[in-house]
């Protein structure tokens, strides 16, 4: 009797301390990125109308003064810019999230490093853009 309970314990214990491990599936899947990638085209695209409409707009409303209208197409390029960024940061995210647990967390901080890159660009292209007549 004694030995079958010892047996039936370390069966349960091999159970136990087999089943600690279990590989896990990723997070995302590929229809994921495909859908991160789908929603940032259309941001970038939206954020491309909205700088045509306010140039257009900083147009007509200075008179065709300069100064507004390269005000209006710095802001727009901003805009477009940081969507950009947004996106192509949501895209790489959403990919690190196919990857194995082990590899996400570098993977996470080199999409994190190029999004703060991104965002640096535009906003140096954003002052420089002010400046210029």
């Amino acid at each position: 009797m004694s030995k079958l309970i010892v047996r039936n314990f370390a069966v349960a214990a091999l159970a136990v301390l087999c089943g600690c491990h279990p590989k896990t599936p990723p997070v995302a899947t590929p229809a994921d990125v495909a859908s991160a990638q789908e929603e940032a085209r259309k941001e970038v695209e939206q954020a491309r109308v909205e700088a045509r409409k306010d140039v257009k707009s900083a147009a007509k409303v200075s008179g065709g003064d300069a100064k507004n209208v390269a005000h209006a197409r710095a802001t727009g390029a901003f805009d477009i810019a940081m969507a950009q960024a947004e996106g192509d940061h949501k895209i790489a995210l959403t990919r690190c999230k196919t990857l194995e647990p082990g590899a996400q967390p570098p993977c996470t901080a080199e999409a994190d490093a190029q999004f703060q890159a991104a965002i640096a660009k535009a906003k140096a292209a954003r002052v420089g853009g002010e400046s210029q007549p």
